[in-house]
């Protein structure tokens, strides 16, 4: 069943420091950041990212994508652009850069991130991805179960989150929500990487999707990439390289820029 959006802030006072010191030289209000989760998690995967964004006056949203189709993801998205008051950053973790490739066509949409993340092209699957490219460590040990896809408590302590500490892996393994095996197999009707502008945040330590993998997809799609010594659960161990990106894509500069830059 699908879950709603879940609106982390629409922060409203517009007249607060943080507000101000988001807004362009122009008084512009910043653009909302959406935020798509990836497989094997939930919404909360990015609170890290959300907190410093929300501390620089910029409004989020976190979806609550179910995981059970394409379809039902890019929907769950839509209805969280819609929502969302003026512009859009478009932000995907994973299997959410799938959702976002299609999702992102939408005229509120302005700009892209993926974050360790599929960019098919039109036609394309999120399998298809993977081809001519080693299969990830992580990835060999998926299980697999009445159609849905799941990794095991051991799997998430040494290739998902290999660096976050017990405490934290373990809320990683209670939050996590299976991705239905089909999804994998859609392709996608839309590429939004096409006409938006995008940035790419690689995992350099990544063990589901190989930094490999990463770096020729954000080069395939022209996007402007850094990369990042972390897990492939990088929106929890590096929120703050992966909300410098999303400010960039805003249009709003880090104060002091993250190391680790590669393109663009």
């Amino acid at each position: 069943m699908l879950r709603s959006v879940a609106l982390a802030s629409l922060l409203a006072a517009t007249a607060s420091p943080a507000f101000a010191a988001a807004t362009d030289a122009g008084g512009a209000a910043p653009p909302t950041v959406v935020l798509v989760h990836g497989a094997f998690a939930d919404a909360s995967s990015w609170d890290a990212v959300a907190m410093r964004l929300q501390r620089r006056g910029v409004p989020v949203v976190k979806v609550d994508n179910p995981l059970t189709s394409l379809a039902d993801d890019v929907a769950a998205t839509r209805r969280a652009i819609d929502a969302a008051p003026g512009k859009v950053v478009l932000v995907g973790h994973s299997w959410g850069g799938t959702v976002i490739t299609e999702a992102g066509v939408d005229p509120k949409v302005e700009s892209l991130v993926y974050v360790a993340a599929f960019a098919p092209d039109v036609g394309q699957t999120s399998a298809q991805q993977g081809e001519h490219f080693a299969v990830a460590p992580g990835l060999q040990q998926v299980v697999a179960k009445d159609g849905l896809l799941s990794l095991s408590a051991d799997t998430i302590a040494q290739d998902f989150a290999q660096d976050l500490m017990p405490a934290r892996i373990a809320e990683v393994v209670a939050h996590q929500l299976p991705l239905k095996a089909a999804a994998l197999s859609e392709p996608v009707d839309a590429a939004a990487w096409r006409s938006r502008p995008s940035w790419y945040v690689v995992s350099r330590d990544d063990r589901m999707l190989t930094p490999a993998l990463q770096v020729a997809t954000a080069q395939r799609i022209g996007a402007q990439w850094r990369s990042v010594a972390a897990s492939h659960a990088s929106p929890l161990s590096a929120p703050g390289e992966v909300a410098d990106a999303i400010l960039e894509a805003a249009g709003l500069k880090p104060a002091d820029r993250a190391p680790g830059f590669d393109g663009g």
